[in-house]
């Protein structure tokens, strides 16, 4: 048999793209390392209520051309992200808003905010920020960073922000409105019946084989010269979609692009129906262990007899272990400005997604992403 695309990884990237070249009339197969497609949106059902098994997912998005793409695959809810953060006791509205402000200072208007936190900047006297904690100090003052960034920052990253470089933090968003929508996106929610039954839609009529890796399924071969794609079975393929990890197609030949990783803790609590009241509650103390618990029927205002719940702990990324954010910093970007050079050499070889082209993506940019791409392959 012969294919026209051979697409690595079933997540947004890899179904957008096999959907809308199915479209063109094209041949294409769907493989996925995973037991499942969707990716990290992936959701299933558990005492009837959709858990995200790889961390909270809410898409959201200004493009009105990406929104009534997604609507051609699922109903969405109106679900608003309004998460809380919780600190030795204390519950503060994020993102950082007149709730936020009138919480920890008692003050009432938004002048009487920026005053106070300016006061608080001007004590610190930070002309030239040299790490991560200036950085945040000189933008937020000293309340919201020790309450608010500093302990959950050090979670994710795993080490003090003290030794974190400035740059990660270009800005820390202040909102002097009373106003808990932590996205400014026009439009925002939830699929109904979940991402995994969204990204099923996407992929209806195109064959998809979980369970597989790209290099146990195919291999790449030269003859007279040119390129070709052969897989396990003798069928071919034009040319490969990945969105798997660039440097682990080229064996790591240059070396390893860093991540962070994640674990997730998730529990059945059939006798209880509202542990939390709200989806997401964050723990900015560097000392609680996790960095958030979700309470994912909230996500879909479930009225289950149950809930199920999901603690998410920050960890350091290991071969073999699941790569969520790449760490965007010099050496990593330097590293992968080489893994582009091999990259481009390779033109039966398309990159894309998060992992492919080693950024971090909001769902509906990697969907306007994945349609590009598909527009330059034209």
């Amino acid at each position: 048999m012969q294919y026209d695309y051979l697409i690595v990884g079933a997540g947004l990237f890899g179904a957008v793209f096999a959907r809308e070249m199915r479209q063109r009339g094209r041949r294409v197969l769907v493989i996925d390392r995973r037991e499942h497609i969707a990716g990290n949106i992936y959701t299933e059902s558990v005492m009837d209520i959709q858990v995200h098994r790889y961390g909270a997912h809410i898409f959201h998005t200004s493009d009105k051309k990406i929104w009534d793409y997604v609507n051609q695959f699922a109903e969405f809810n109106h679900y608003i992200n309004s998460p809380i953060a919780y600190y030795k006791g204390e519950l503060y509205n994020l993102p950082f808003n007149m709730n936020t402000f009138s919480k920890m200072w008692g003050v009432v208007t938004p002048a009487q905010a920026r005053e106070k936190i300016a006061e608080q900047i001007e004590k610190l006297q930070i002309t030239e920020p040299k790490n991560l904690e200036e950085q945040a100090l000189s933008l937020v003052g000293t309340d919201v960073y020790e309450k608010l960034v500093k302990g959950y920052t050090e979670k994710q990253w795993g080490r003090d922000c003290k030794d974190l470089p400035s740059f990660i933090i270009k800005r820390l968003p202040l909102r002097f409105t009373y106003d808990n929508n932590y996205f400014n996106d026009r439009y925002q929610g939830i699929p109904v019946g979940g991402y995994t039954l969204m990204v099923e839609n996407m992929l209806q009529g195109i064959e998809v084989r979980t369970g597989i890796s790209y290099q146990e399924f195919a291999v790449e071969q030269e003859i007279d010269g040119l390129p070709m794609i052969i897989d396990r079975e003798g069928n071919t393929y034009r040319k490969v979609v990945y969105t798997g990890m660039m440097d682990e197609y080229f064996d790591h030949c240059l070396g390893h692009l860093e991540y962070r990783s994640l674990r997730f803790e998730t529990q059945e609590l059939p006798e209880c129906d509202n542990y939390q009241g709200n989806a997401v509650v964050n723990y900015t103390e560097r000392e609680v262990p996790y960095t958030r618990i979700i309470e994912h029927k909230h996500f879909t205002f479930g009225t289950q007899p149950g809930t199920v719940i999901t603690r998410e702990y920050p960890a350091q990324w290991r071969e073999g272990d699941e790569p969520y954010y790449p760490v965007n910093d010099e050496r990593n970007d330097d590293l992968f400005k080489q893994y582009l050079a091999l990259a481009a050499k390779k033109e039966h070889v398309i990159f894309g997604g998060r992992l492919g082209q080693y950024r971090y993506y909001d769902m509906d940019k990697v969907i306007a992403a994945a349609l590009e791409t598909v527009a330059e392959c034209e």
